[in-house]
């Protein structure tokens, strides 16, 4: 259970990246002081800045939608569905921001590492199971079907690389493509 201080501080760092703040430039002085709360109230919740802006982008991703193991196309359009897609409208801001700071710095790249893996793993075990139930072919290479499968609504999502596509079909669209080649003969 979150208290109302923890609820500030996460609150506070979201709306200072979606305002601009890079996180290099973010501080804890200046979280604490949007939070109404002390330095020392967010360092006994967390060690240091990039704790929190793990806790602060987990949140900004949402809950990770969980696959009911009944058909690996529709597990697979559930987690394709959720690629790029934040019920937060600060995201819009904020993700796109990070990709130079993912690029720059080894430690914002691990920061990133950890809070997407958890989705790729899930994408990993249904993309597993339809190789073990010959709903797939069993050569897939997995990472490259991962890669296929979430590509393209990255694009879409933090790009609108093409303003006419259908962000609500695009998922079963992409998917089915995907799958096209990836099906067991």
């Amino acid at each position: 259970m979150t208290s109302a201080a923890d609820e500030a501080i996460i609150e506070a760092t979201l709306d200072l990246l979606a305002e601009g703040s890079t996180v290099e430039a973010l501080s804890i002085e200046a979280i604490a002081t949007r939070a109404g709360v002390g330095k020392a109230t967010i360092y006994r919740r967390w060690p240091g800045k990039d704790a929190l802006l793990l806790d602060a982008l987990r949140r900004l991703k949402g809950i990770v939608p969980q696959p009911t193991g009944h058909s690996v196309r529709d597990d697979l359009v559930l987690l394709v569905g959720a690629v790029g897609h934040n019920i937060d409208p600060r995201a819009a801001k904020i993700m796109p921001c990070l990709v130079p700071e993912v690029n720059r710095s080894p430690d914002h790249f691990q920061l990133y590492q950890n809070i997407i893996e958890p989705r790729r793993q899930l994408m990993r075990e249904v993309l597993r199971r339809g190789i073990r139930t010959g709903e797939l072919r069993a050569d897939l290479d997995v990472e490259v079907t991962m890669a296929l499968l979430t590509g393209p609504m990255l694009m879409q999502r933090m790009l609108r690389w093409h303003p006419e596509l259908d962000e609500r079909i695009l998922p079963e669209k992409v998917v089915d493509g995907v799958l096209e080649g990836s099906r067991a003969r």
